[in-house]
């Protein structure tokens, strides 16, 4: 266990950054700990013969995050976590990491293991802005925070996320904002009527999400737009890889993204205890 977050990143980074399209939620999180802008609730390596060969994380209230977790580990990290984290009711990775750890899990306690969302990566190729989309992209700021929460919150709602108070999801645009994110906003005649982020550069990559268009805004490509916007802003940042998730059991987006240049990585999913 670590106490801080500055020691787990000096412990768990050059396994995380090995393979940032694999780790890429726990990089970004990992990232905003140590820079004040997320709490931890548990921080733990695996150390095998001097070298650290597995990685959990997570922040109160959300899945552990073992996208760093071989299965082999598995179980020994599922014994580890209950010591030292009993809340933890979930886990997120992709499917091979978070599958082995939930039958660790199963297996122990006998306990029954429930996808909350089951999710695809995809990854930037060569960015195709669309055409014809009325308006333009402008970097949100302060003066931005109530909308973009009013937008965050709204999100969570319809996508079945916990995202507690509208409140909150102001608080969370306010530290993104601080940590240097780039909360892109689509805006057609000076009105805006969709959101992208893209998440600060950490080990060369960017991650763009949250996605969101109000429903009366809807159907007139604004999304492609200003996913795209927040794309060529990390690009313009330094990311050599610009990453986003998709949830499968939304068609659109899954069509979406590929027609600006996105392709499928590999399939992940949050399970629940």
């Amino acid at each position: 266990m670590h106490d801080d977050p500055g020691s787990f990143a000096a412990a768990a980074g050059p396994l995380l950054q090995a393979d940032p399209l694999s780790h890429t939620v726990a990089l970004s999180v990992l990232d905003a700990m140590c820079r004040g802008g997320e709490p931890s609730a548990v921080l733990l390596t695996v150390h095998e013969v001097g070298e650290v060969t597995g990685a959990v994380l997570r922040s109160p209230g959300r899945p552990a995050l073992v996208s760093a977790v071989p299965a082999r580990l598995a179980p020994a990290v599922d014994r580890a976590l209950a010591q030292v984290d009993p809340a933890v009711d979930g886990v997120s990775a992709p499917v091979a990491e978070a599958e082995a750890f939930a039958a660790a899990r199963v297996a122990r306690t006998g306990c029954r293991a429930e996808p909350a969302m089951r999710m695809r990566l995809f990854t930037l190729g060569t960015l195709v802005p669309p055409e014809g989309v009325p308006g333009r992209a402008r970097r949100a700021d302060a003066g931005d925070v109530a909308l973009l929460g009013k937008w965050r919150h709204a999100f969570g709602v319809e996508a079945e996320h916990d995202q507690g108070h509208a409140g909150d999801a102001e608080e969370l645009v306010a530290r993104s904002l601080r940590m240097g994110a780039g909360e892109m906003l689509w805006e057609v005649d000076g009105t805006p009527v969709a959101q992208a982020c893209a998440k600060p550069v950490v080990a060369g990559a960017s991650r763009i999400g949250p996605v969101y268009t109000p429903p009366e805004h809807r159907g007139h490509g604004y999304a492609a737009a200003v996913t795209a916007a927040a794309s060529q802003w990390a690009l313009d940042a330094g990311a050599r890889q610009v990453v986003l998730f998709t949830d499968l059991a939304n068609p659109t987006t899954n069509r979406l993204y590929p027609r600006i240049g996105y392709r499928p990585v590999h399939d992940a999913v949050e399970l629940r205890f």
